[in-house]
């Protein structure tokens, strides 16, 4: 058997935890929301022999690479290109939901989309980029030199928490246009707290990001699809890098769990209170051991959430 973790570029956050997550599935379909460079995929197709597993991505260079990376599974390996929640809405039309055991999606972006400087997502890179589908209309480009100072203050304040929105938002209008990710970072400077343990830039360029690529829409469309399928017997495993994305999971899991439909502000439940469709199973989000922790720093703000749906 082929070691996962020493053959991909890098090791795939909460490895461990995922493949414990996943293991009691022998039989039917595991979706892999986010692909990525086949690390978590891989892992699972080794530790559940019998089972299928279809990867999804939008990014044709992770595409081409799991594709050859999964090539010793490829008899139990479906590869679809496009964003996770609308080829999860075709999936679950092709293939009978009763097959369908598990789900998984890595949300945010992958260390190997951070570490090509050509891709723009990078503060260091010499380009503005952050596109996840190279063929996607909207880049960070057209957001930072287009977007009017209250568009980029809002998307700053919501996606990045800056306190000081406006004020950054005001200062990429006055200095633009730009033409990289360095020399937005660098003309920032002045007006970006400098923190210690991370680079001052970091929320700015994740507020880009994530109205690039809408991530945090497409992790509400994800969870809808997943919710309106229907499924029968399932597990639900969802790993979140920021609060944004951590809230979103949380709410969607307890209102997946809550047995009442009824106004919470209602004199008394009308309903039947049988409208919840599973338990949640990691009441906490599951963290990474201080191993991981000390090998790979992306997975200190990884939290992965479990839920399980039963018919």
């Amino acid at each position: 058997m082929q070691n996962s973790t020493t053959t991909i570029p890098h090791k795939p956050v909460l490895y461990r935890e995922t493949i414990d997550a996943f293991k009691d599935i022998d039989s039917g379909y595991i979706i892999d929301c986010t692909m990525g460079y086949a690390g978590h995929s891989s892992m699972i197709l080794e530790s559940n022999p019998n089972i299928t597993l279809i990867g999804i991505d939008q990014d044709q260079t992770a595409i081409d690479f799991s594709t050859q990376r999964l090539e010793p599974f490829k008899d139990r390996v479906i590869i679809k290109k496009g964003r996770f929640s609308e080829v999860i809405k075709e999936i679950l039309k092709e293939i009978d939901i009763s097959e369908i055991r598990g789900v998984l999606a890595d949300i945010g972006v992958s260390s190997l989309q951070l570490d090509q400087m050509d891709r723009g997502f990078s503060f260091s890179s010499d380009v503005l980029d952050m596109r996840m589908d190279k063929n996607a209309p909207l880049s960070a480009m057209n957001v930072v030199n287009e977007y009017s100072v209250n568009e980029i203050a809002h998307i700053l304040k919501e996606y990045g928490e800056l306190s000081n929105a406006k004020k950054v938002a005001q200062r990429i209008v006055a200095e633009r246009p730009f033409s990289s990710a360095k020399a937005l970072s660098d003309a920032l400077q002045p007006v970006l707290y400098q923190g210690k343990k991370i680079h001052p830039s970091t929320l700015v360029m994740q507020a880009i990001r994530i109205e690039v690529n809408d991530e945090l829409g497409e992790l509400k469309r994800l969870l809808h699809e997943i919710y309106e399928a229907g499924l029968e017997e399932a597990r639900i495993g969802i790993i979140s890098f920021h609060s944004l994305e951590d809230r979103i999971v949380k709410q969607e899991f307890v209102r997946w769990a809550k047995k009442c439909s009824c106004d919470p502000h209602a004199m008394r439940c009308m309903c039947s209170r049988d409208n919840d469709i599973g338990k949640i199973i990691s009441k906490k989000p599951i963290m990474a051991q201080k191993d991981e922790l000390k090998e790979n720093a992306r997975s200190r703000s990884a939290k992965l959430h479990l839920f399980d749906i039963i018919s």
